[in-house]
């Protein structure tokens, strides 16, 4: 097969890149990155020689970039590039409409030039909205983003739908809940949490920390990805959850007990402005179809998570210094043009 990733450099395209070269060596993969503050060429080292990938610096704005970089007739677009971070969308929501939605845009239309067979497009639970106590999003369920970045993503999900009625593109969506594990940019919740608390630094938790988010390893939703993009029905949703719903407060409860470290390092600060209260996905519908589960306890992966920012500080480092990005600046130079030919 032929794959072209887009935000392959980021946490959870890299976990991507990473399993789907283990499983399907003989395949070609073409990792398509802008390389922003959450891209890291660091998250790719073990398959960067490898024969059959390449990595080509662009932005999905671009069509020119697209065309050039997608091979005609490709099996598969899998879509994660996207601006992520909902207290950045809150800040300044413009970048993220213009690359959640008019980026999927131009992918769309790349993609159908290209004459590419499938799209899979990587959304989120947050497009739901927040959910009632005992309430479990539903591929069917309305969809009622509250903040800038779920709007986008919201808006990106109604244009890949729209590309299949209009012109019969084949696609596939994924909606997945809240990720953890190694690799993970130090803005989001468990890689900050540990981070700080290894450093003995204040953790910072909103209102009053009861936020319930459901939780998944990178490496069950990973798992999950390659079966829809493989098995999934063209033109259907699946839901990718952890099935481990639980209040904010009590995961960052959980990092201090096993960093054995206060619970006074947690500094309650004010809330988020249209702060969801409840995020939770059912994913009968994966189960089901594709006999797809999570198999990794959130209990373990986040020993495992936190033994792995423990005995990676130099990656730690290097990303919230920034120096990752005059490590670019000298491999790539000023244009961080392409690693090797496309």
């Amino acid at each position: 097969m032929k794959l072209f990733v887009t935000g392959g450099a980021g946490f959870i395209g890299s976990q991507f890149i990473r399993d789907w070269v283990k499983r399907f060596p003989q395949d070609e993969i073409i990792n398509f990155d802008k390389l922003t503050y959450a891209g890291n060429l660091a998250n790719l080292t073990s398959v960067e020689d490898h024969p059959g990938y390449t990595f080509v610096r662009g932005d999905i704005r671009h069509s020119e970039a697209l065309l050039e970089a997608i091979p005609h007739g490709a099996d598969a677009v899998v879509h994660f590039a996207a601006e992520s971070h909902v207290d950045r969308s809150i800040n300044g929501a413009a970048e993220f409409v213009s690359t959640n939605a008019l980026g999927t845009q131009v992918l769309l239309d790349a993609a159908r030039h290209r004459k590419v067979a499938r799209f899979l497009h990587i959304s989120t639970d947050e497009v739901g909205g927040s959910m009632h106590p005992e309430e479990w999003l539903k591929e069917d369920s309305a969809l009622k983003p509250r903040s800038a970045y779920a709007a986008s993503k919201t808006a990106a999900e109604h244009l890949v739908r729209a590309a299949g009625e209009t012109f019969g593109t084949d696609y596939v969506i994924t909606r997945t809940s809240n990720n953890y594990g190694p690799f993970q940019f130090p803005e989001k919740l468990l890689p900050l949490a540990i981070c700080n608390a290894m450093e003995n630094q204040s953790i910072p938790v909103y209102g009053d920390g009861m936020q319930v988010r459901d939780w998944i390893h990178v490496e069950d939703n990973c798992r999950a990805l390659i079966s829809t993009l493989r098995g999934g029905r063209a033109g259907h949703t699946y839901h990718i959850g952890g099935g481990f719903p639980r209040p904010n407060r009590y995961v960052l409860e959980s990092i201090l007990a096993m960093l054995d470290r206060p619970k006074s390092l947690l500094a309650p600060t004010k809330d988020r402005p249209g702060h969801d209260r409840r995020y939770a996905v059912n994913f009968d519908k994966i189960v089901r179809e594709l006999n797809w589960r999570p198999l990794i306890s959130f209990q373990d992966g986040l020993r495992q998570t936190i033994h792995w920012y423990k005995d990676n500080q130099q990656w730690v480092k290097s990303v919230r210094s920034g120096d990752y990005l005059n490590y670019y600046k000298e491999q790539y130079g000023q244009s961080l043009s392409q690693s090797k030919a496309a």
